[in-house]
């Protein structure tokens, strides 16, 4: 059996038809039907990746989400059935989720969101350094366990979110364009998805950067992308 997926959607006939096409391509599938239980049954299972809906009886998925994040990293794909704004994206992430889509589904992009969701959370580790140091302990990334601490705290990033900063941090110096990082964080899958590095690395300075406003890491190069700049210790 393939990996697990939490199913959470109060729409039954939606929540069957992602059931069967999962299952189908050897997904081990569960599902509920409000965001209580489903949270309820995220804890008892704790699934590979969690499908969720946004307007959801007894607790939303934003709420939902949050919960999750609170002990676990697990990808979450967050779908709503109303066009997604800057702002839609920028509540989700703030919650912990890592994508969006619009409903209906289309089958062939849910299926790439979903493997490029597993594939970010599998991220390889690396065989050199794992643990690094920056401005003297200030940010400390362990690429192996995927922890990170910031200013002596240990903080929670998305599995997207961890793997952008991944990003930086295997490319020191250099300026990475957004078609790249849109390439290497997200997938092909993602490539007209040009406003996404901008919103998630937005999101990703709040967590790490000592002033979010005027970055000490990651540096915008207008136009063209972002450079990571750190001092290691």
């Amino acid at each position: 059996m393939g990996p697990s997926v939490l199913i959470i959607e109060d729409d039954e006939e939606l929540s069957r038809l992602l059931q069967i096409d999962l299952k189908r391509h050897s997904f081990n599938v569960m599902v509920s039907k409000n965001g209580m239980d489903g949270l309820k049954l995220f804890q008892e299972t704790l699934p590979d990746l969690v499908v969720l809906d946004v307007a959801l009886p007894l607790m939303d998925g934003f709420t939902v989400c949050q919960r999750i994040r609170e002990f676990s990293n697990v990808p979450i794909l967050m779908m709503t059935a109303h066009a997604v704004s800057e702002q839609d994206i920028a509540e989700g992430l703030n919650r912990g989720a890592d994508e969006y889509m619009i409903k209906p589904l289309g089958k062939i992009e849910f299926h790439a969101r979903i493997k490029a969701l597993l594939r970010r959370a599998r991220l390889s580790e690396d065989s050199a350094q794992t643990i690094i140091h920056y401005d003297d302990g200030y940010l400390i990334v362990d690429l192996k366990t995927r922890r990170v601490s910031v200013g002596g705290e240990e903080i929670r990033l998305t599995p997207t979110e961890f793997k952008l900063l991944a990003t930086f941090i295997r490319n020191p110096g250099e300026v990475m364009s957004f078609q790249q990082l849109l390439e290497t964080v997200w997938g092909a899958e993602y490539t007209s998805e040009h406003h996404y590095p901008r919103i998630y690395v937005s999101h990703l300075r709040r967590k790490i950067e000592p002033d979010a406003k005027s970055p000490t890491y990651i540096h915008n190069e207008y136009g063209i992308g972002y450079r990571f700049i750190g001092q290691e210790a």
